[in-house]
């Protein structure tokens, strides 16, 4: 095992044991981190989504920034703003970065925000930078965005349109626990309560670069690269698998799935130690990267067949030939 993996599975494990019962959050955030995208973290109240995200903070060598979506909120709230300074040289205005300038940003109830305001911060998602009064300013090298929302709870709220929605590499999707981990957390919860903060050794930024470098050399054969395409074109044309399922999807994926696929299924067999992706790689990260991709249609609404129900079917119909 490299240094550099190691140094990967080492953030991973501090995160399962800060977080229990979510795994599969732990393992998606890190994927994410490594292909440098971005998550939309979706669940009920109390299902420790910000938990998650401060996690990986403490774990990570990094500074964590958190705005809290309110419908008052500002761009400029977001990405900072010019501020006049009267120094010795007179007054001049002089830039003041927002809470977008750290290397995580929790974005805590996205869908709370009105449209400005979610446009700048996923125009900062997509262009690494941001431009203020004319001027560009760009963001940190290492820099992730983690916006949560709740899926329960609509009054008052922007939803993320189609379009900006697709920006987001993940979509992870946050139940509560089983009864033997709902325990685990009281004790947990507990536990903490009786001890003082633990200097932990953090795990450095370099590894995440290395890590996403290594992962680029990871080999896709075409057979898998067909299989990753095959899964993509049956949101877009699924008449071509099963009639009931062209009833369930309006608008399929977008090509910015196709990329992302691949890229998340690269990550995940780096994780795995291996130097290839398998279909099992592809199969594994298919939901959260489609979940958020696909428009369910009406009759899918009606009959409560969510996009996650859609994707698993698809799952099952295309064949990794």
């Amino acid at each position: 095992m490299s240094r550099t993996l190691e140094q990967i599975l080492t953030l991973r494990e501090a995160m399962n044991r800060a977080v229990l019962g979510q795994q599969h959050v732990a393992e998606n955030l890190i994927v994410a981190l490594l292909c440098n995208g971005n998550v939309l973290l979706e669940g009920l109240p109390g299902t420790a989504k910000t938990r998650s995200i401060k996690s990986l903070s403490k774990a990570l060598d990094s500074t964590l920034g958190r705005i809290q979506f309110t419908p008052d909120l500002l761009p400029s709230d977001v990405t900072g703003t010019e501020v006049f300074h009267n120094e010795g040289e007179g007054e001049q205005l002089v830039f003041q970065p927002g809470p977008l300038f750290n290397n995580l940003v929790l974005a805590d109830e996205i869908n709370r925000a009105p449209a400005k305001v979610q446009s700048a911060l996923l125009e900062a998602m997509e262009e690494k930078h941001v431009t203020v009064a004319g001027k560009t300013y760009p963001l940190p090298q290492l820099f992730m965005v983690l916006a949560t929302q709740n899926p329960i709870e609509q009054e008052g709220t922007y939803p993320l349109p189609e379009a900006q929605m697709d920006r987001f590499l993940l979509k992870v999707n946050m139940g509560y626990p089983a009864d033997e981990q709902e325990l685990d957390i009281m004790r947990l919860v507990r536990s903490e309560e009786l001890q003082d903060t633990e200097s932990v050794a953090r795990v450095p930024q370099e590894a995440v670069f290395r890590a996403r470098e290594q992962i680029h050399e990871v080999h896709v054969d075409e057979t898998l690269e067909r299989y990753v395409v095959g899964l993509i074109m049956a949101t877009r044309d699924p008449g071509r698998y099963e009639a009931e399922l062209s009833r369930w999807i309006a608008v399929g994926s977008s090509p910015r799935a196709t990329i992302a696929l691949d890229r998340c299924a690269r990550a995940k067999a780096w994780l795995a130690g291996r130097s290839y992706a398998t279909p099992e790689d592809v199969r594994d990260m298919a939901e959260p990267v489609l979940t958020h991709r696909i428009i369910t249609s009406y009759e899918a609404q009606a009959e409560g067949i969510s996009a996650q129900d859609v994707v698993r079917r698809i799952k099952q119909l295309v064949a990794a030939v």
